[in-house]
């Protein structure tokens, strides 16, 4: 993640962020500003995400194409029907915050995760207590096997990171995120950029100028999420809210 010379460096307090279009080939937009909750929302809002090295400043993020779920549309294989319905699972929303996100940072086998550094874990932690993230929790034989964690605005979930320690657990973990959210009337879930586990489940590619306007009008709208912390109501078994 080179920072190209002509970067914009934002202020602490960002009022704005650049134009998304005015990003590099690799979506790198801008530097600077914090990672307060205000600063946050507001990059969200606006289809911008953070993601940086520990010895970088905060990088803003906003690639093309896009990579988008839809909860209602979520495509389900035969064979994780399967494990959803005998692989031991137990899903729980808002939990484990603080877990899902250290288990989203561990180095894994294959040499990621360490992009997570403690400034950012802090923020999404304050980021939780205003209720803006969340996170859904996998469990499996009363320790936890998996889960992902985001940020909510309007009808829009925007996923940040997920992890996995038993097989399929984050499979899991993504059907009955898209269960709930499309049960509370949620219209789309970011994935940033698709990788095999979201691919699998039936993300797609999204150019980022349509991206960005279903988020606009997305964002200003009202779901039917609870304020405050989440309670996962939604079954997978019974494919619907319990």
């Amino acid at each position: 993640m080179a920072q190209p010379r002509s970067l914009p460096w934002l202020p602490e307090a960002p009022r704005a962020f650049p134009p998304p279009a005015q990003a590099g080939p690799d979506g790198l937009l801008a530097a600077g500003g914090s990672l307060d909750v205000p600063t946050l929302r507001l990059a969200y809002g606006a289809g911008i995400f953070p993601w940086f090295d520990e010895d970088a400043p905060v990088l803003w993020w906003s690639p093309n194409p896009r990579a988008v779920l839809l909860p209602s549309a979520l495509r389900v294989r035969r064979s994780l029907r399967k494990t959803l319905r005998h692989g031991g699972f137990h899903c729980t929303m808002d939990e484990a915050f603080d877990a899902v996100v250290a288990g989203c940072a561990a180095p894994r086998r294959d040499g990621g995760g360490t992009w997570l550094t403690e400034e950012m874990q802090d923020a999404y932690g304050l980021a939780h207590d205003a209720g803006l993230a969340h996170s859904l929790e996998v469990w499996k034989d009363g320790a936890l096997a998996g889960g992902l964690y985001g940020v909510a605005l309007g009808r829009c979930f925007f996923g940040e990171s997920m992890f996995s320690r038993v097989r399929d657990a984050s499979k899991v973990g993504l059907v009955h995120l898209c269960g709930q959210l499309a049960a509370w009337n949620y219209a789309l879930l970011d994935c940033q950029v698709g990788n095999p586990h979201t691919e699998f489940l039936g993300a797609r590619p999204l150019a980022r100028d349509a991206f960005l306007r279903i988020v606009a009008g997305l964002t200003e709208q009202e779901s039917l999420a609870p304020r405050g912390p989440w309670t996962l109501r939604w079954s997978a078994v019974l494919g619907s809210e319990a």
